[in-house]
């Protein structure tokens, strides 16, 4: 439905309401379709640039559903796929460790290795991540995303495919440090790019694609860990080394493709029309990244590390990941000592554990994008089934009691992150801003994958009472740390829940609400809030 003139946009009309909730009064709409940028009341929409508000109202709500499915298809399969191939190489690693066990062809016997000693191996692969990140997204912009995520993946498959030359715990040690150095800025870089086509009210389901489809990692991880394991000694090569050259050359593959095929800008994207790109950057909110701007701009860096909601985020992160990447490096291991099968067949009971882990993704992941309830709710729902599970390992009642809650807990340490992305680019500004923001929390947040480790060690096997005992105080300061940001934010991300819904309602009017999100977050109380 197409209006040839948009109508008056006065105080009474700007009242937006669903059949499932009430916005409050505030809001400016106008009518979208072909000339809909001719409003006629120009007071009411004082504060917006007339050229972007007609790009923002050019198309129909019916082809704004269509143009965002189309940038769906084009640029979340790919992203998606490229963190899967992430995980199934940082997590092999774990499945290596129990393959073959007890026989020659195991990788710690075959390098002379301890169970602490493999432990460092974690750490080693991690500690580049702290290194790396930032740097590297302040770099994707300058080289273009595919391009960079290009050359990222490429390094990775060549290094990994140097796994299966080592011959000692020190090859191995080096081989997983480059490791972690060539695939850092992977994760935060994908992140920063949907910030260049997503506002952040549409992050949510997005991300649910995006860890649906990299969370089959655990799928595909278990079933190549088991047919390695039975094809040890083919060609003169042990199950541990198929299974790293196999995931090398995939991914090399994987990474020239990603070349051609990754989207960069939407100005550059050659399947959109003029109209298109411009409706594209018009929506987005002021303090999104630009492709325009400049690609390192220092006083936003600055203003980043000056802002607290840097470093809360970041302690959120530690916290989590510390506690949590623990258990998942030992998931193999644990189900393993249950002895509830073979070596071989253990691979599989990881199985249902990530497959509940997409389960609780998809669910939570639909729940949270209709901006019903604050999105801090769920990973703090999330935090309080961990610590239960963590204690009926400390408890250890039975061995089928043990995987149930190795399952459930681990399933929901999947789910914790898609729910926070969302939350934590709410509050980031602009290209260099953001860029550093987003590699900052999840480079220092990977903190968790070098410590983590180092809880389970030998001494405490095999039951690992006191490491899970640690792990919950972890979890415990998680969920303080996000109480407090969860008040420190609470003004952005209460008025992004509400545009959210007011979206959704007008967007069923064929309406566009014109109105961003103010950051208040940090203004002193006794000033008023901006309007939203």
């Amino acid at each position: 439905m197409a209006a040839t003139k948009a109508p008056e946009v006065t105080a009474s009309e700007a009242a937006i309401e669903s059949s499932s909730s009430s916005v409050d009064d505030g809001f400016h709409r106008v009518q979208r379709g072909e000339g809909a940028g001719n409003v006629s009341n120009d007071e009411d929409i004082a504060g917006y640039d007339a050229e972007r508000m007609r790009a923002r109202t050019a198309l129909t709500a019916e082809e704004e559903k269509k143009l965002i499915r189309r940038i769906d298809w084009h640029l979340m399969p790919l992203c998606s796929i490229i963190f899967m191939f992430k995980n199934l190489d940082a997590d092999n690693v774990a499945n290596a460790r129990i393959m073959n066990r007890g026989t020659p062809e195991n990788i710690m016997t075959q390098l002379g290795m301890t169970s602490d000693q493999y432990a460092l191996v974690a750490a080693l692969y991690y500690i580049p991540y702290i290194i790396g990140e930032a740097p590297s997204n302040l770099l994707l912009k300058r080289f273009s995303p595919s391009h960079w995520q290009s050359r990222i993946m490429v390094t990775w498959g060549i290094v990994l495919a140097c796994h299966v030359a080592v011959k000692n715990k020190e090859g191995l040690y080096a081989t997983r440090f480059l490791l972690g150095l060539a695939e850092a800025g992977m994760f935060p870089g994908i992140i920063l790019q949907m910030t260049y086509w997503y506002r952040p009210d549409e992050m949510s389901l997005r991300l649910l694609y995006f860890y649906v489809c990299g969370n089959l990692s655990g799928i595909f991880g278990g079933i190549l860990a088991f047919g390695f394991d039975r094809a040890s000694g083919a060609r003169g090569l042990s199950g541990w080394q198929w299974l790293f050259l196999v995931e090398s050359i995939a991914t090399i593959f994987m990474g020239v493709a990603v070349w051609f095929l990754l989207p960069d800008f939407p100005q550059t994207a050659s399947w959109l029309t003029d109209k298109e790109k411009a409706f594209i950057q018009a929506r987005l909110p002021p303090n999104a990244p630009r492709a325009g701007e400049q690609d390192f701009k220092l006083s936003e860096i600055i203003a980043s590390l000056k802002d607290k909601r840097l470093w809360l985020f970041t302690s959120i992160w530690a916290f989590f990941t510390v506690g949590t990447s623990g258990v998942r490096f030992y998931q193999p291991t644990v189900i393993a000592d249950l002895g509830f099968t073979t070596i071989a067949q253990a691979q599989l009971l990881n199985l249902p554990i990530t497959i509940l882990g997409l389960i609780v993704i998809g669910i939570t992941g639909v729940f949270a994008d209709n901006g019903h309830l604050p999105r801090p709710l769920y990973p703090l729902t999330f935090l309080v089934i961990i610590l239960a599970c963590y204690g009926v390992l400390v408890a250890y009642p039975s061995t089928g009691a043990v995987y149930a809650a190795t399952m459930i807990g681990n399933a929901v340490t999947s789910a914790w992150f898609p729910m926070m992305w969302p939350w934590r680019v709410q509050t980031t500004s602009r290209a260099t801003g953001s860029a550093f923001s987003i590699g900052f929390v999840n480079s220092y947040g990977q903190i968790g994958g070098a410590i983590g480790p180092q809880i389970f060690r030998s001494a405490y096997a095999p039951r690992y009472q006191v490491s899970f005992a640690s792990a919950m105080a972890l979890v415990a300061c998680c969920m303080a740390s996000t109480l407090v940001t969860w008040w420190v934010t609470r003004q952005t991300e209460r008025d992004t829940r509400k545009l959210k819904l007011a979206r959704v309602a007008a967007a069923k009017r064929n309406d566009a609400i014109l109105n961003d999100v103010v950051d208040n977050d940090l203004k002193k109380r006794r000033e008023a809030p901006a309007e939203v």
